[in-house]
């Protein structure tokens, strides 16, 4: 089985199937990362303002998070950051499809489409677009996955995350959040969503919901059997 995990930006990737990518690196799955956005560039006044150095920083995060999970080294989109809503669906959609094309994946894996962040909503959407089920696409299974501190925010959303799939990752939580080692300027300190302490109580909820240590969930988007 081939993987891609499409995420927005440097550190979803992680924080929404970490464990699952360790899993199935580990039991010799091929397991591929798009990550479309830049990242943190709209932490500045204007997209130009962005210190090129943390950017670069959070490019050799992403390599060293994959080296941790086990993964292929991650593709980088670079589309901007929090601002996905100013770039035309399509175009989105296409880099999406490029790296479906390249690799012939049967899994997929991507953001929830009611997420607060726009770039996830956007991602979701574009996946959804890449991936229909025509004649020749050989993605078998689409799950969407949870980010802590964009899906669990969205208060008062038409479309709440209700996962269908728990995947049991007992065996690899430390290996998640020694890869969010690597995202050191993206995490927070407790009692932040974002912390160590908060991703994994996380995995814990949803492992006790089905009867495991420790868990990721997933909503099933659609699966062809």
């Amino acid at each position: 089985m081939t993987v891609l995990v499409v995420a927005a930006h440097p550190d979803d990737e992680v924080l929404g199937a970490g464990g699952a990518m360790a899993r199935f690196a580990a039991e010799g799955r091929d397991v591929h990362t798009l990550i479309l956005g830049e990242g943190i560039t709209s932490r500045a006044p204007t997209r130009g303002g962005a210190d090129p150095t943390e950017l670069a920083a959070l490019v050799r995060a992403s390599h060293e998070a994959a080296q941790r999970l086990g993964t292929r080294a991650p593709v980088l989109g670079r589309l901007p950051d929090n601002r996905f809503d100013h770039v035309d669906l399509l175009d989105v959609v296409k880099r999406v499809e490029d790296q479906l094309a390249e690799i012939r994946p049967t899994l997929v894996l991507t953001h929830h489409v009611g997420d607060l962040n726009v770039d996830h909503q956007i991602t979701a959407r574009a996946v959804l677009a890449a991936t229909r089920p025509q004649p020749g696409q050989t993605v078998r299974t689409l799950m969407s996955f949870e980010v802590a501190s964009a899906t669990e925010w969205a208060y008062g959303s038409t479309i709440p995350f209700q996962p269908s799939v728990f995947l049991d990752i007992t065996a690899t939580l430390d290996t998640k959040l020694h890869a969010l080692g690597a995202y050191e300027s993206e995490m927070r300190p407790f009692p932040h969503a974002r912390s160590v302490e908060g991703i994994r109580a996380q995995a814990t909820r949803w492992g006790t919901t089905v009867g495991v240590a420790a868990a990721e969930a997933f909503q099933l988007l659609r699966a062809v059997r």
